[in-house]
């Protein structure tokens, strides 16, 4: 058995996995909402935030010890990558700890999502989306072949920090969010990325709450892995002020209190993100993936698979 600990922007998350037969079931997988994104200023974590940090990993560590689970492999995103005191932070979360941190690189994030949403969907051809909560990471590919993969620094937490001024982003801070993923994107866009992506393949937490919010307000079954481009933008729209540039009704907010309420604060920059992107690529179709960075850092990083795909 693994115990592998996803230490991201938003959440924090513990997964066991036991292998057999070369495939892996998932023992217990719990989250804890860390908000890291949010102890960040003038682009550094935090004491507060390295505080929190070690509280949900030393509850992690313990969680992994009674089960007598040896190998913990903890890796961290955004959350400790994009900020300017990286190396202080991590290592005093390993000294507090005693947790050996990897911190990866956008693209290798990028990369690892392929991988482990490979394993659960056929990736034929087309756009791989993972909106996390501090960095979105994009991979093309091509008949299950990577032609590139890129990590923009922006996400549902970071964005709702930087463009929303109270609760739910008003038109002006739509706008700025859609200008800025549009910006971040032309600058690191390259020739490998196509006009056209009729396919998109969505990862990670924010692009399946946004399948359980279009689930839920189209009656659709829970178990609804696919998502029409189109219907995205109709989606977001009920969530926004009718009224007045800040407020929303009672009954909208009960939707997604009782539909998202751990992502209340970002479900929305997140979706403004995912709609933003499916509009520039003139996406058609999303098809959810039930496993991404996490099963991708297994499969590559510690059972040493895929040898033919670099990170």
């Amino acid at each position: 058995m693994y115990a592998v600990i996803d230490i991201g922007s938003n959440t924090i998350r513990l997964v066991i996995y036991k292998i057999e037969n070369g495939s892996y079931t998932v023992l217990l997988n719990k989250k804890e909402m860390a908000a890291l994104a949010s102890y960040v200023n003038d682009n550094m974590m935090s004491a507060a935030g390295i505080d929190k940090a070690c509280h949900i990993l030393l509850i992690f560590k313990k969680i992994a010890g009674d089960l007598n689970i040896e190998e913990i492999h903890a890796f961290a995103t955004a959350a400790l990558r994009n900020i300017s005191n990286s190396e202080y932070a991590v290592k005093e979360i390993e000294d507090r700890t005693g947790l050996k941190i990897n911190v990866i690189s956008g693209k290798t994030e990028a990369t690892l999502d392929f991988i482990g949403a490979a394993r659960t969907v056929s990736l034929t051809s087309g756009l791989l989306i993972d909106i996390g909560g501090a960095s979105t990471e994009l991979v093309a590919y091509e008949e299950m072949k990577i032609k590139q993969a890129i990590s923009l620094p922006i996400g549902s937490l970071s964005a709702y920090r930087k463009y929303v001024m109270h609760f739910f982003p008003n038109k002006d801070e739509q706008k700025k969010i859609r200008g800025k993923v549009l910006q971040l994107l032309d600058k690191q866009e390259a020739q490998s990325f196509a006009p056209d992506y009729p396919d998109i393949c969505g990862v990670g937490g924010t692009i399946r709450s946004t399948k359980d919010v279009y689930n839920s307000l189209f009656g659709l079954s829970l178990q609804n892995r696919n998502m029409r481009a189109e219907y995205i933008n109709g989606i977001i729209k009920p969530f926004l002020s009718k009224k007045s540039k800040t407020h929303i009704d009672r009954r909208t907010l009960d939707t997604l209190l009782d539909i998202v309420p751990d992502r209340i604060r970002t479900i929305l920059p997140g979706m403004i993100i995912l709609e933003t992107l499916i509009t520039r690529f003139n996406a058609k179709s999303i098809l959810i993936s039930r496993a991404g960075v996490r099963e991708g850092y297994l499969t590559k990083m510690i059972l040493k698979e895929f040898d033919d795909i670099e990170v």
